[in-house]
């Protein structure tokens, strides 16, 4: 390693676990701020190594974390979009979707900056809102704790049954 190749861009390969990771990143910064809800998601999705009786993060993912901020604070979504897509499968572009919502909702609501990344990640991907629906049915209703705390949600009404709507 030569002495400037710090100033250089990431050579380390895109992966899908990476891609993954990144996108969660850019998803967490979209608004502005960064929720201790969204870090939670994240650390939690990511996995974490007991110690001492705490979830931490481990030295794999504290390593991926920390290239995943570094690329995401040097690149445009738009770079990292064009990146990732050709190398992911079906199920990875659903997996980093779903989990983009979850952490966009985890603090109570998706700002309009997260909603619009999402739908530019949604296009990119080539996967339809008709197609996500269902995906996003169950992960809004996931983070939807008014149902336990208003008594008139819609959810709460008599005779109500969740379902999924294919």
């Amino acid at each position: 390693m030569g002495l400037f190749d710090m100033f250089t861009g990431d050579s380390e390969e895109i992966t899908p676990h990476f891609a993954f990771a990144t996108a969660l990143i850019y998803m967490i910064g979209a608004d502005g701020k960064v929720e201790n809800e969204e870090v939670g998601q994240l650390l939690a999705v990511l996995g974490g190594e007991e110690s001492g009786g705490s979830i931490g993060v481990g030295a794999n993912n504290r390593k991926l974390l920390e290239r995943a901020y570094r690329y995401q604070q040097k690149n445009t979504v738009d770079n990292f979009l064009a990146e990732i897509t050709p190398i992911l499968t079906d199920a990875q572009k659903i997996c980093i979707l779903s989990n983009m919502l979850d952490s966009s909702l985890s603090d109570g609501d998706a700002a309009p900056e997260e909603q619009a990344l999402f739908s530019k990640f949604l296009q990119a991907f080539d996967i339809s809102e008709e197609r996500f629906q269902p995906f996003f049915d169950v992960i809004a209703l996931k983070n939807d704790r008014a149902v336990f705390t208003n008594v008139n949600h819609p959810s709460n009404k008599p005779g109500h049954t969740v379902q999924l709507k294919l």
